[in-house]
């Protein structure tokens, strides 16, 4: 804007025009015509302190300010975005708002005026504040874009490391750390490690908008994964996520991140590492020099800082740190087993059809149903051939299959009575394996089951009173027709409690005539 109060104030002094446009940098027609206006309105120097070059201008040139009210205003943030597309400049743009302002029948601004109001807009918007952070307020984390690598010293494979950083904005004291990958275990285990670097933790954690951390970030929801969820509430602190693409909300965290691009990364390129471990203990070197590194504008360094500052107030850490537990959902399938990507586990056959959460840790597999723990399992590290199943889980038939053994069935033919016993071990001895009688055994039960031990007791001495080789077959026959209950005079009929015919063989010898 042309600067008014400047031009009065140097023709009041007795500059010429010409020195007058160049130190104003306007040309000599604006000054001529401010100069002409301001004697034909009788505004001359000097102006009251408050007089403003805005209101100036309305007074010297009202016609001007009338007809710049006209003119119809760009939508600028629609030109912001559109200049983002590939060919698309300003004159073209310029060119489409010309037309939609003939179309509406309104004055459009001249180029130059379209291009210093969409240039003043875009610096406004680009516009930044300086928050002063409190102590022990927030750790902010992020993951380092750039990669260091290492070499097998015998296949010569070259693998990726990822760094991780974390900062106290207030101190600006740091830690970062080297990872193998950017998993959900790393990804929590890193946030483990500032802590007890800190001696503390504090009272928000600022991540960024990553897949491990995060489900769901819109404006209306925001979902965590269960597992950083978990950590948060086991260290009693709060995640509040930075805005989607909005990295100035955590710009320590990108700060150190830069830093340890260059000072860690770009400093590490023409060294050699031949193991994870090398570049790991590297890396730890590097944070150390960072936070005794002295401020350029203030005294002192990170680490002074942090001391004097946060230390003191950081919130105590837990007695035992947290253990990272990673989450997913399964649908427990017929075999009721459900994986945790290596070795199977059993749950409760009822829940065959549900969808159930796991719980993953290093030591312990768990999983829970509505928020109720239903099965728990040591986590084995090798892989195993056969599931790993509590008897509690299985149906009771799948519990019976599992007895088939010939020390069950001889335990079992014992408790019932010396004629079933003897009749087991014939079953069990009478093929060339003993599971060759596992099938009569286990119908033995059955029956057992069905008609009770002493009547199963009964038949099978029967059975050996007549066989030296007892079938399942007669036994089950026997059972079914009663003749375990027929008295062959060997053994005593118990006393009958029934009351059946009582008149006597010789009434009815007579024909049924009373006597």
């Amino acid at each position: 804007m042309v600067n008014y109060r400047e031009i009065l104030r140097l023709d009041s002094l007795g500059y010429s025009q010409h020195q007058i446009a160049a130190s104003v940098h306007s040309s000599r027609n604006t000054i001529r015509e401010v100069l002409h206006a301001s004697k034909t309105k009788g505004l001359i120097w000097p102006l009251e302190a408050t007089l403003t070059n805005e209101e100036i201008l309305t007074l010297l040139f009202p016609a001007k300010v009338e007809m710049a009210t006209k003119r119809k205003e760009s939508d600028y943030s629609y030109i912001h975005r559109e200049l983002a597309r590939p060919g698309v400049n300003l004159t073209l743009l310029w060119t489409e708002y010309c037309s939609t302002c003939n179309a509406e029948g309104v004055m459009p601004y001249m180029y130059s005026q379209f291009c210093d109001k969409y240039r003043h807009w875009a610096h406004v918007t680009k516009a930044t504040m300086r928050i002063r952070h409190k102590p022990v307020e927030t750790m902010q984390v992020d993951w380092a874009g750039t990669t260091l690598q290492y070499q097998d010293p015998i296949t010569g494979e070259l693998s990726d490391v990822y760094l991780f950083a974390a900062v106290l904005p207030c101190s600006c004291y740091a830690y970062v750390e080297a990872c193998d990958d950017m998993k959900s275990t790393n990804w929590l285990t890193c946030h483990l490690h500032p802590y007890q670097y800190f001696g503390g933790v504090t009272r928000l954690l600022l991540p960024d908008n990553l897949k491990t951390g995060v489900v769901k970030n819109t404006r209306y929801d925001t979902i965590l994964n269960k597992s950083y969820q978990e950590m948060a509430e086991y260290y009693e602190t709060a995640i509040v996520l930075a805005r989607v693409l909005h990295p100035k909300d955590k710009s320590l965290a990108e700060g150190t991140v830069k830093f340890a691009t260059t000072w860690i990364i770009a400093a590490l390129r023409n060294r050699k590492f031949f193991s994870f471990e090398e570049v790991r203990l590297a890396v730890a070197e590097k944070p150390e020099e960072l936070n005794h590194y002295s401020f350029k504008k203030r005294e002192g360094c990170r680490y002074s800082a942090f001391t004097d500052e946060e230390k003191e107030f950081m919130k105590p850490l837990p007695l035992s740190p947290y253990e990272p537990a990673v989450w997913s959902t399964a649908k427990v399938p017929l075999d009721y087993l459900i994986s945790d990507g290596k070795n199977k586990y059993s749950v409760p056959f009822d829940l065959i059809g549900e969808e159930v959460d796991i719980r993953l840790t290093k030591a312990t597999v768990e999983v829970f149903y509505h928020s109720s723990r239903v099965a728990s399992h040591p986590r084995m590290a090798k892989q195993l051939r056969d599931p790993i199943t509590q008897p509690e889980h299985m149906p009771v038939e799948h519990r019976k299959y599992l007895a088939y053994n010939a020390d069950e069935f001889i335990r079992w033919a014992e408790s019932v009575g010396e004629y079933t016993s003897r009749v087991v071990h014939y079953f069990l001895s009478a093929g060339r394996e003993p599971e060759q009688g596992y099938k009569s055994c286990a119908s033995l039960t059955k029956l057992g089951d069905r008609y009770g031990h002493e009547r199963l007791e009964a038949a099978c001495e029967r059975v050996l009173q007549y066989s030296s080789q007892p079938a399942i077959r007669n036994i089950s026959t026997i059972l079914k027709n009663g003749q375990d209950k027929v008295n062959d005079g060997k053994r005593p009929v118990p006393a009958s409690k029934s009351h059946g015919i009582t008149r006597g063989a010789a009434y009815f010898q007579r024909g049924g005539e009373q006597a």
